[in-house]
């Protein structure tokens, strides 16, 4: 037996039309709903089975639809493609609409035959979703077989629905927690990474000499690495964590056939070192390279991509050097964040405690001094960790005087400083880290009994009373979310988080909630318990929300739909920390334009104030001034929180605050930080400014989004036929009010094929009407949330309703799109004939795996004046004018029927035009699929892509002149 039908062509089988796939055999074809997904795949066997071929059924005339007929059915046929013919061949089956601007990334990366490349976009513009369409698309062309997702613990879960819900890879983490139970599974011999193609990989976990050597070796062909900042060393003072980091990524990066994407908002630390060791990962040669000659400024152009949002708020304008600004796009970033530094002070109570903590602390430090480097340094170091705690919060520094001190433990003076470097460094990369520094050295028993006393008063002062910080907090809060706020308070212990948010409890309202996050949970737990808080404030439309969290959550979580202001209860000694949690809520999707940001510092403790000005207040100034975030450089800002801390030990304190900054050791200090930190800044302007969007132009960019939205749709095209098509169907719509054209559909009232449509995606309380469906206009919602693009799960599911109905006459209930109409209109001045073409493609695309067959679909709207016989045919943009035709007068039904039954009679002498215009879009597509993949010769050898004949006529809408005696009335 052989095989009858090539791949693309239609059969009939099980009562209804496939789409024949190239996966098919002799004995088994596989087959595609006409118009289906992937997700309908099915395996048919010819032997056992009737199969026969067919034709697309021509529209009967006797089922006419109004004037917005044609545009509906070519929208609902549009959003419901998850197979476009064009050159990005995941496009068409992902779930996220990306933005202009993150095509860039993919255009960089398909002209790599290896796609290496250093993602270094600012935050909240939307790494993951660049890094997860070029993974998704090197997938979907066979150029990559399995991924693989190295990134922290805390953020496994959140790459895991990320990928799961946007691009539809399932992903299987590969934790410390979980690799017991994937490893049972396994066969003898056999590695979890090559039973399961794609994981996700705790970067900590992987990196111990247990497990790297399984990893390296059965390592997927594409890795993705995020926080990649974090992987890279500088010098010997590196941390050993980091150390074991690279030594990984290094051996990963060492195969030149592996895919490598590297993803930071912070490439540059300050040192220049790691910066060129993590750019040597991405291809050796950089390391060494002159980056300021043109050479080198090519070279990293290829492979480096870095935006602040100033470069992407407006994108493919004329300012980007095109023709107008039809293509252009404004992303909704929040316009700017309002600071404000609110102080406080210690109650007496409270500052009779800190000195006394201060003097002990500074006789520790004196008397360790002449006992050897190691307890010099360890005293120094849990001096550092007692003060903060102190300014902390009372049950903090009860906590740090109760225990001993992790450093404790280090056997020399280098250790201690790296067990110490973390308190400065505020450094979050693993939830070990996070308040390890809450206790202070081994002690004599004298001392322990100083401290135990210590400790006491310290548990006496919690609460507002002897707590002012506290106070001063409820304040602010109250203010916050009398104005409408939702903010989120980050502190440094998980012991204060848990305070704070124990008397916050019942002090800022009834109708407020309040929760906190710490490391103590999992991730999936604090994801858990940040969606119960958001359900249980958002059930009343009055009631606010309050999240306390520790920095486990200050990097790489999205938390824009939930909150929208953040209030710094511990200052960070590291500003970039600052920069970072401010980045939870501002980033993209953010409803509100003005995020707030309240720092509370202490304007007595000695330490607050001089670390707000010294480091925090000119960070934000560098920001502000150059646009961007620059870290600061960690040796020098350690030299002048060492001065800072110096000073307020060994110098006294009544009388003395203002001399910190004349002293010789602060002077130097904040000298050497003032020149490292401004160079640090002219580096990253220069690299931002030579290497940002080198290699990829705008007019490059609006191209292929202009291919897109022939093939795809607009987003006001999807806008539109969202509303059309629910208000048809008899839905209750609700304006947002706010003119944002967001809206809520009730859907219990529709017909039941659309309910049952919608019932998988939205829930069984939102199609009875208990729970309406907010509909954004935003591609950035919140769960339980539609986004009106054509990616959306609810608009794909009422898409697939419109068109289902449309192709069956018999459907019940009403339908809103039809495959005929006749139009009485003065958009024409003689007889138009509006076809809606879909057109299916046999492509095969060469990859380094080998060849790979598929089928795909577009839509296409082809018109023409008079007689199919004599037929006129008219540009493009004559024929897309049409579906924005309106009917002037009504046509009788009887003469309407009457003129489709002739047109339709003689529609087969357009078949020739149909097939020739199916033979140019092969020939678009073929030159389109070259220009994206033109990396090199072996990429687009062997490329082809064929029309499969006949093409399917979905619609015919003739236009009558309204005048016109044809158009009776």
């Amino acid at each position: 037996m052989t095989l009858t039908y090539s791949a693309g062509s239609l059969v009939t089988a099980r009562g209804r039309e496939w789409v024949v796939l190239p996966e098919s055999a002799p004995d088994m074809l596989v087959l595609r709903p006409l118009g289906g997904s992937d997700d309908d795949i099915a395996a048919v066997f010819p032997a056992f089975e009737d199969v026969r071929g067919a034709e697309f059924a021509p529209p009967s005339a006797a089922d006419l639809g109004d004037h917005r007929a044609a545009g509906l059915l070519r929208s609902a046929l549009r959003i419901g493609f998850r197979s476009g013919a064009g050159p990005f061949r995941s496009l068409a089956g992902i779930a996220v609409e990306p933005r202009a601007y993150q095509l860039v990334p993919l255009l960089m990366a398909l002209r790599q035959s290896t796609v290496r490349l250093l993602i270094s976009d600012d935050v909240g513009i939307g790494k993951t979703v660049e890094a997860g369409l070029i993974a998704s698309e090197l997938l979907a062309q066979g150029e990559a077989r399995g991924l693989a997702v190295l990134c922290s613990p805390a953020l496994a879960e959140q790459w895991q629905e990320e990928l799961r819900t946007k691009f539809g890879l399932d992903a299987e983490l590969v934790l410390a927690s979980t690799v017991s139970r994937l490893e049972r599974g396994l066969d003898l011999g056999q590695s979890l990474f090559d039973k399961y193609p794609h994981v996700i990989v705790s970067t900590d976990f992987i990196k111990s000499t247990r497990h790297r050597d399984d990893f390296v070796k059965h390592c997927p062909d594409l890795v993705i690495v995020d926080e990649a900042h974090t992987c890279v060393v500088a010098d010997d003072t590196t941390s050993t964590q980091n150390q074991l980091r690279y030594e990984l990524l290094r051996r990963v990066a060492e195969d030149a056939e592996r895919h490598l994407l590297l993803v930071t908002a912070t490439p540059h630390s300050g040192k220049e070192s790691a910066f060129r060791n993590l750019l040597g990962l991405v291809r050796p040669e950089l390391a060494g390279t002159d980056l300021d000659s043109d050479r080198g400024r090519r070279l990293l152009a290829q492979h480096f991509v870095q935006r602040k949002r100033a470069d992407v708020r407006q994108y493919l304008t004329t300012e980007d050097g095109l023709g107008d600004d039809s293509l252009a796009e404004r992303t909704a970033f929040p316009s700017d964040r309002f600071f404000k530094d609110e102080t406080y002070k210690l109650s007496p109570a409270y500052r009779a405690l800190l000195d006394d903590a201060i003097a002990y602390a500074s006789e520790r430090v004196e008397a360790a001094g002449s006992q050897g480097k190691r307890e010099a340094r360890i005293a120094w170091w849990s001096a550092i960790a007692l003060l903060r705690s102190l300014v902390s919060s009372p049950r903090a520094a009860a906590q740090t005087l109760r225990t001993r001190s992790a450093a404790a433990a280090a056997a020399s003076a280098e250790e201690a400083d790296r067990f110490g470097a973390p308190l400065t460094r505020d450094a979050a990369d693993s939830d070990s880290l996070e308040g390890m520094d809450v206790a202070p050295g081994a002690e004599t028993d004298d001392a322990g009994a100083r401290l135990a006393e210590l400790a006491d008063r310290a548990a006496a002062l919690e609460g507002p009373e002897g707590d002012l910080k506290l106070k001063a907090l409820v304040k602010h809060l109250k203010t916050l979310l009398a104005d409408g706020y939702h903010p989120i308070v980050f502190c440094r212990y998980i012991p204060t988080a848990e305070y704070v948010a124990e008397h916050l409890g019942g002090k800022l309202g009834k109708k407020t909630v309040v929760r906190a996050v710490t490391g103590t949970l999992s991730p999936q737990q604090r994801i858990e318990r940040i969606e119960e808080l958001a359900e249980e404030a958002g059930q009343d439309p009055a009631a606010r929300r309050v999240l306390v969290a520790t920095d486990c959550l200050s990097e790489g979580v999205n938390l824009q739909h939930h909150f929208d202001a953040v209030v710094h209860y511990d200052l960070a000694w590291n500003p970039t920390r600052h920069d970072q949690r401010e980045g939870r809520v501002d980033r993209y999707g953010q409803q509100r334009d003005e995020v707030r940001v309240i720092t509370l510092y202490g304007s007595d403790n000695g330490i607050d104030g001089k670390v707000l000005d010294v480091l925090i207040k000119k960070h934000r100034q560098i920001k502000k001034d150059l646009g961007i975030s620059v870290s600061v450089p960690d040796e020098t800002s350690s030299g002048v929180t060492d001065a800072i801390v110096e000073w307020l030990l060994l110098r006294g304190r009544e009388g003395e605050q203002g001399t910190l900054f004349e002293t010789d050791s602060f002077q130097q200090s904040f000298a050497d930080l003032e020149a490292d930190w401004k160079s640090a800044a002219e580096r990253e302007t220069r690299s931002r400014s030579r290497f940002a969007q080198r290699s990829i132009h705008p007019e490059e960019v609006a191209r292929e989004v202009l291919a897109i939205r022939d093939t795809l749709g607009r987003a006001d095209e999807v806008k539109d036929f969202v509303r059309t098509s629910l208000t048809a169907l008899e839905a209750h719509l609700v304006e947002a009010g706010d003119g944002s054209g967001d809206f809520t559909a009730e859907v219990s009232g529709t017909s039941a094929g659309l309910r049952d449509a919608l019932a998988p995606v939205v829930g069984a309380a939102a199609v009875e009407g208990a729970r309406p469906i907010p509909f954004r206009t935003t591609s950035a919602v919140a769960r339980g949330e539609a986004a009106l693009v054509r990616t959306d799960p609810v608009v794909g599911a009422v898409a697939t309703h419109v068109l289902n109905s449309a192709l069956d006459s018999q459907a019940d209930g009403r339908r809103p799109a039809r495959r005929c109409g006749v139009v009485a209109t003065r958009a024409v001045d003689t007889r138009t004939t509006l076809l809606l073409v879909r057109y299916r493609f046999h492509l095969t695309l060469p990859s380094r795996q080998g060849e790979k067959q598929l089928v795909a679909e577009d839509a296409r709207l082809l018109a023409f004046q008079g007689s199919p016989k004599n037929a006129v045919w008219l540009p493009e943009e004559q024929a897309h004018a049409l579906l924005t035709a309106q009917a002037a007068d009504s046509v009788d039904p009887d003469h309407g029927e009457h003129m489709m039954t002739r047109v339709l009679g003689q529609l087969s002498a357009v078949t020739d035009h149909l097939e020739q215009y199916g033979d140019t879009l092969s020939a678009e597509l073929h030159e389109s699929h070259r220009r994206v993949r033109r990396a090199s010769d072996e990429i687009v050898r062997g490329l082809r892509v064929t029309a499969q004949k006949p093409a399917d006529v979905l619609g015919v809408y003739v236009y009558l002149p309204a005048a016109s005696g044809e158009a009776a009335v």
